[in-house]
């Protein structure tokens, strides 16, 4: 009997151990990737896993339609990897304004 615990400790520290350094961020991961092929809208500038960029033209529950240039591409959800920039978002806009207002501030601390 002791030396059943004596082994059978080891291998499942070695289990837990497997557990959260490799499936556990494996499964993040994908669920991350998931809930970002979900949330996909017209409009959205993505990246594929082969590389190609694209902006979404339209979409159904399977299949994403790229306009690349002056081409239409046709990939499932699964195939893309990332959004680089999503429809409607002003972000180096704001970027911007922001660097302006800290401009503006230090110029005013300057100032006094």
């Amino acid at each position: 009997m002791g030396n059943l615990g004596g082994t059978l400790i080891p291998l499942i520290i070695f289990i837990g151990i497997f557990y959260f350094l490799l499936i556990r961020p494996q499964q993040k991961r994908a669920k991350e990737t998931k809930t970002m092929q979900s949330s996909l809208s017209r409009g959205d500038k993505i990246i594929t896993i082969g590389g190609l960029q694209g902006t979404v033209d339209s979409l159904d529950d399977q299949n994403v339609v790229l306009r690349c240039g002056g081409s239409k591409l046709t990939f499932e959800r699964s195939a893309v990897r990332a959004i680089l920039k999503k429809a409607g978002s002003h972000g180096d806009h704001e970027k911007d304004e922001s660097k302006k207002e800290v401009k503006a501030e230090s110029a005013e601390k300057a100032e006094k």
